[in-house]
């Protein structure tokens, strides 16, 4: 460090102790002031109380001041660990920055005018990194209403105004599982085969457990064997408890057997796994149909979570799926996985445009912590930084 740098840092360092003292003394003295004024005329006995008071007084000044130090301490140490987390999810998605994203950035310089064929040089971009036609379009009539309003006439500053006409398309609020204290809540997790649905169920029963919360879950899936055992396997990772038939018994039977134990037990949170189904094979569909009753029958929709996990990388067909699972169980958000492996991810925006529901986590890799809550502004910035 240069010897001003550690001058100033002295400086700081000299100016904070001065204000503690300060702040300490100006407690102290408001709050002793009114003992003073009726301090004149007294016996020695009560000289002495009052003694022993000013003493009390200044520890309790002390207390207040140690207390508002621990505070800002706390509050700095949460600043330093959102840029460490924020840093990290930049890393993790990497791809989809290095993708998408910089193609974005590059499409606009360079540009010399806003014209038609720029905007259709665009939507012919966002069709091919998974947006799809109708959200495209979409994008596009609201990036121009947007250049015109702000009255942008520099091309390469359209590529700021589209990150915001992007961000407006996420849904903002209820980026988080919906938990009501004092009532069982259920997660229903949804979803075709392969894309990470059980290891998903397992690091959300993890980050609830480190939260405090009793968690059990249950294992519908009973078309797999290998699907019990991951969750067996999770449930002793994360510290919680599995219900779960043979293989091949009915789902149902588990999810009625899992939210009877949770209730009985006093559990906070029933997270339910389900097999992987096609969003087009009717019979799977009824079957989940019949799940979705057998948990509103129990507890209502209040607690009631119904989210359906979608492989980032899978573009428009993620939409068709997402479209066909909500006219069954109304869903109340989605996950997204493996946005880390993927260099285009524009599948975000048309599930949260189209059906209007929340983002509740995006999986950016493998290890638990991985699992992350979904913040729109923190992505936005993320994918274009």
């Amino acid at each position: 460090m240069k010897g001003t740098d550690l001058n100033n840092k002295k400086d700081t360092i000299y100016s904070v102790e001065n204000i503690k003292k300060t702040d300490l003394n100006n407690v102290k003295e408001n709050i002793i002031e009114e003992k003073n004024n009726t301090k004149t005329n007294i016996d020695p006995e009560e000289k002495i109380k009052y003694e022993k008071e000013d003493v009390n007084l200044s520890l309790k000044a002390r207390d207040m001041l140690s207390k508002r130090k621990e505070k800002y301490e706390k509050e700095e140490k949460e600043k330093e660990n959102k840029k460490g987390f924020f840093k990290n999810l930049k890393d993790k998605l990497l791809k989809s920055r290095e993708g998408l994203f910089k193609d974005l950035k590059n499409f606009f310089t360079g540009k010399t005018v806003i014209d038609d064929e720029m905007y259709e040089e665009l939507e012919e971009l966002l069709i091919q990194s998974d947006i799809g036609m109708e959200m495209t379009l979409k994008i596009v009539d609201n990036l121009q209403k947007e250049v015109k309003k702000q009255k942008v006439t520099d091309p390469e500053k359209v590529y700021d105004v589209l990150k915001f006409v992007l961000s407006e398309f996420l849904i903002k609020e209820e980026n988080h599982l919906n938990i009501v204290k004092g009532k069982l809540n259920v997660i229903l997790v949804i979803g075709v085969n392969g894309v990470g649905k059980t290891t998903t169920i397992g690091k959300i029963a993890a980050k609830l457990q480190k939260e405090g919360k009793k968690v059990v879950v249950g294992a519908a899936d009973t078309f797999r064997a290998a699907a019990i055992e991951q969750l067996e396997e999770w449930g002793e990772r994360a510290n919680v408890d599995v219900i779960k038939h043979s293989q091949g018994s009915d789902p149902g039977a588990v999810v009625y057997d899992t939210l009877n134990a949770a209730k009985n037990r006093g559990y906070d949170v029933a997270i339910i796994d389900t097999a992987g189904r096609l969003h087009n094979k009717n019979n799977l569909m009824k079957e989940l149909e019949k799940i979705n009753k057998i948990i509103k029958n129990h507890i209502g929709e209040e607690s009631y979570e119904s989210i359906l996990v979608l492989d980032g990388t899978t573009g428009q067909n993620g939409l068709s799926q997402a479209k066909a699972f909500n006219e069954i169980t109304n869903l109340t958000g989605f996950i997204l996985t493996k946005l880390d492996g993927t260099s285009k991810g524009g599948i975000i925006f048309s599930v949260s445009e189209e059906l209007k529901k929340p983002v509740k986590f995006i999986g950016v890799g493998e290890g638990v912590d991985d699992l992350r809550e979904f913040n729109a502004d923190e992505f936005i910035s993320a994918i274009f930084e």
